[in-house]
Parts: structure tokens; C-alpha cells; sequence
């Protein structure tokens, strides 16, 4: 299959065993492929995409915002931001990586492709590489062994 960054794809279920890590947001409702994922290209393999959760818990993660700003002064982890015509939640803070051989099929409305606005893209993009770079700086705000999953990933061909 042919990622392409700017969509959101859906996973399949066998990566969630193969990695086995319980902070994964795993599928919901089997083979109703809930969560969909934001694919963003890494950017120095582009054999490897991160996948960001997008939720449409708006309200929950707009609470969370709110408790982050308030306590650091920022929040680089949820973005807020328009996906099908609808707010939704995007967490960066979930995000994993992923080859495309894990990936099932890109997400749909009435058998359309659905993308982001280049602003959204743009945002999302920026706040991944910030998350990834304070990382490497030893400060993690990622929930998943992003890590151990980047390893499992660079093993398969």
C-alpha cells in the first residue's frame, strides 16, 4: 500500500500484538477500526510513518489542554483541529511509528480519502518533531515505548 502523509489510516490488528505494548490505543470494536490514525513521514527514514490518534473526545482533551497550559504554559502533546467537517483531537502524546506493511487501509467518508488542512498538517508536523526532539533530550511525552516500537520497526525488511 501507498502511504501517503496528510491522511489518516486505520491499523491492523496485528500490530497491536506484534509490538504488545498496553498504552497502544488498540482497536475498538473489532474490524470497525476505531481509532483512526494521522500519518506524518519520518523524517529521516521514509520507510517509517508516526501515527497520531485522532479522538473525537473534543471536550476531554480540551479539559487536558486546559490542566497542561495551566500547569507548564503550553501543550504540545493534543491539537485541536478540524478532520471531516468535525473537531476532533489529535495526540500527539499517543503517537507511535509504523512501517506500511502494519497499515490497513486509509480512512474513508462515503469512499473519499479524507485529509487535513495544510495549516493543520503544518501544526501537527511542527508539535511531532518538538515531542520527538525533547524526547532525544531525555524529557518523554510520549505514553508508548516509541523506542522499542522504532526498533521492532528498522527489524523488519
Amino acid at each position: 500500500m501507498e502511504v501517503k502523509q496528510g491522511y489518516s489510516y486505520h491499523i491492523k490488528d496485528r500490530f497491536f500484538s506484534d509490538v504488545s505494548d498496553s498504552s497502544l490505543m488498540s482497536n475498538k470494536e473489532n474490524r470497525n477500526y476505531r481509532p483512526h490514525y494521522y500519518a506524518i513521514e519520518d523524517s529521516k527514514n521514509k520507510d517509517i510513518f508516526w501515527m497520531i490518534p485522532i479522538s473525537s473526545k473534543v471536550e476531554k482533551y480540551k479539559k487536558i489542554i486546559a490542566s497542561k497550559i495551566k500547569r507548564n504554559g503550553k501543550c504540545s502533546t493534543i491539537i485541536i483541529g478540524t478532520f471531516a467537517g468535525e473537531e476532533n483531537a489529535f495526540l500527539i502524546q499517543n503517537a507511535f511509528p509504523v512501517k506500511a506493511v502494519y497499515l490497513d487501509h486509509v480512512h474513508t467518508i462515503q469512499g473519499n480519502p479524507i485529509t487535513v488542512h495544510k495549516k493543520l498538517d503544518k501544526e501537527l508536523r511542527t508539535k511531532l518533531k518538538e515531542v520527538i526532539a525533547m524526547k532525544k533530550r531525555g524529557i518523554n511525552l510520549f505514553f508508548t515505548d516509541v523506542d522499542m516500537i522504532l526498533e521492532l520497526m528498522n527489524r523488519l525488511e
